[in-house]
């Protein structure tokens, strides 16, 4: 939480930002950022209060780097590709690479904060460039991430497509955003989507009654 004191091993305090860079949606149940840094630009120490779904929509090599000083973890997302990550401690990411990073970071607020103290999740998720978890549905959407919590897939859409949805919330977010950030909330059920493009589309099945 931006704001929030902590101090480093050494004893430095350090004041916290913000888990992303802007606000794109915010509501009861999820709470979706934009993530975006040029190459060499660095997120500040920051520490997640939810488990969350990291949707890339550029990818670049990174470092994340962890304030309790342990060695730190490169990553290589690519566009298209997801992760789902639980609760970790304090740190920062660094675009080492020489592309423009982005994602949209989806919170999932019945997991983390709704809760009386977060839920233990185990270690998530990670797609795998190149791999499908499972084959393609009839309304177009292909897998990226299938897991008991979240699925995640991507679709192509050319004018309109009708998604059949599970009756549950899911979160739409375009991989080309556009200015208004290009994220909605559906509550379950049926849904077209319209205008050209790519979709990821990211049902919330722990929320299934």
């Amino acid at each position: 939480m931006k704001g929030q004191i902590v101090h480093s091993p050494a004893g430095d305090e350090i004041v916290l930002d913000d888990v992303g860079r802007s606000v794109l949606l915010d509501n009861p149940v999820v709470r979706v950022w934009d993530v975006s840094l040029a190459p060499g630009e660095t997120h500040p120490w920051h520490l997640h209060h939810n488990p969350y779904v990291v949707l890339s929509l550029s990818g670049s090599p990174a470092r994340m780097d962890w304030l309790d000083g342990s060695e730190p973890r490169f990553l290589n997302e690519y566009r298209g590709g997801s992760v789902y990550r639980p609760l970790s401690p304090v740190h920062r990411l660094t675009n080492i690479g020489d592309r423009f990073y982005q994602n949209r970071l989806v919170e999932l607020k019945d997991l983390g904060e709704n809760l009386p103290s977060p839920a233990d999740v185990g270690p998530g998720d990670r797609s795998v460039d190149g791999q499908r978890p499972g084959p393609g549905l009839p309304d177009g959407r292909l897998p990226v991430i299938r897991h008991p919590h979240v699925g995640v897939w991507t679709v192509a859409v050319d004018g309109s497509r009708k998604l059949d949805l599970a009756e549950v919330p899911h979160v739409v977010a375009a991989l080309e955003p556009g200015a208004d950030g290009g994220v909605s909330y559906h509550p379950g059920g049926p849904l077209t989507v319209t205008g050209s493009g790519e979709w990821f589309v990211v049902e919330l099945t722990f929320l299934t009654a």
